[in-house]
């Protein structure tokens, strides 16, 4: 979704294929990205489910700070690599592509702040369209290592996440000035955490409390929306909803050893290189498109084909990236 949200955003086979499918490619590109809600939710309760083994174990600065590098290098090889990939597609597309989404050249202290995921923080241009999602996600894994690690009591845990959580939906999340921050997607991430607390956790007083504040957090959106309704908040509550009810639940006996599930762990395992590496293929199919003079019969179906190709493109490299350089990568930890 993610992959058809920035093709429908970004350049002249955006702009052609709109002329074809207007309905479509509107709705894509302004709810597409609604999807980065279910990204925040999911992360929230995969990362709560990760960090919740260190429950009762005596808090340690040192294992603190190598829970949170070993999540900067989980991250880190796919990540420098797309961007390098990137980089040199961004190069090809500016000789024909005169379009504002390619950006200026890149320059050395750009790229750094970028493997250091600051470049939101310094007001940098992103390189990639995925980019910042990436520092966001080590952001907020970090913030939430810290608070696990840091706190023996998961009660009190889980009303500090759900004030945090309440007042990111609520305030933060609706200013542009902090969306390099954190506390901009705190919210999602924080009810996927409660999802997790009410649902996967052994002690049942901590499930208690973590189903009530999820239920209190569903009240206080319900009573936000007569001010203003913002459907991401009700998309984030209602993801972390389902993960509360059905986030442990096994697939049917009767899928076991199908191809459905054989697709399903082959693609998700290569997601996070596909989220990557897709923006680079959106380059090189405008950079075609142009290069070759398709732009001027402005033919919608070729404009379509093209960002078939992207996704292909993106699906068939993420598996090399996956094969040659995130799986290797997965061996470096402190």
């Amino acid at each position: 979704m993610i992959i058809l949200h920035h093709l429908s955003s970004y350049g002249q086979i955006a702009e052609d294929a709109r002329r074809v499918l207007p309905g479509l490619m509107t709705w894509l590109f302004e709810y597409g990205r609604y999807a980065v809600q279910i990204f925040l939710v999911m992360a929230g309760y995969l990362a709560a489910q990760s960090l919740s083994r260190y429950a009762n174990t005596k808090f340690s600065a040192n294992g603190l700070l190598k829970l949170i590098l070993n999540r900067y290098l989980r991250l880190f090889a796919p990540y420098a690599a797309a961007l390098i990939f990137t980089i040199v597609c961004a190069y090809i597309a500016r000789i024909w592509v005169n379009d504002e989404f390619v950006g200026q050249s890149e320059t050395l202290s750009q790229f750094l702040a970028h493997l250091f995921f600051i470049q939101g923080i310094l007001g940098l241009d992103s390189i990639s369209a995925g980019a910042w999602y990436v520092a966001i996600d080590w952001q907020l894994y970090s913030v939430l290592a810290i608070v696990f690690v840091s706190f023996p009591s998961y009660r009190a845990l889980i009303w500090l996440i759900s004030i945090f959580a309440v007042s990111s939906l609520l305030f933060f999340n609706r200013s542009s000035e902090y969306e390099a921050f954190f506390i901009y997607f705190l919210g999602s991430y924080g009810l996927g955490v409660l999802a997790y607390l009410a649902s996967g956790f052994q002690d049942a007083g901590v499930k208690r409390v973590a189903k009530i504040a999820l239920i209190l957090i569903g009240l206080i959106i319900a009573a936000a929306s007569f001010q203003q309704i913002w459907l991401r908040n009700f998309l984030a509550w209602f993801v972390a909803l389902a993960l509360y009810l059905w986030g442990n639940t096994h697939y049917p006996k009767s899928l076991s050893g199908s191809n459905l599930l054989k697709c399903i762990s082959w693609g998700s395992k290569r997601s996070y290189c596909a989220f990557l590496i897709h923006f680079a293929f959106i380059l090189l199919a405008n950079t075609l498109y142009i290069a070759l003079g398709f732009h001027i019969q402005k033919s919608g179906a070729l404009a379509l084909a093209l960002m078939l190709g992207v996704i292909a493109c993106s699906i068939f490299a993420a598996n090399y990236f996956y094969r040659w350089i995130e799986v290797p990568a997965n061996k470096l930890k402190v």
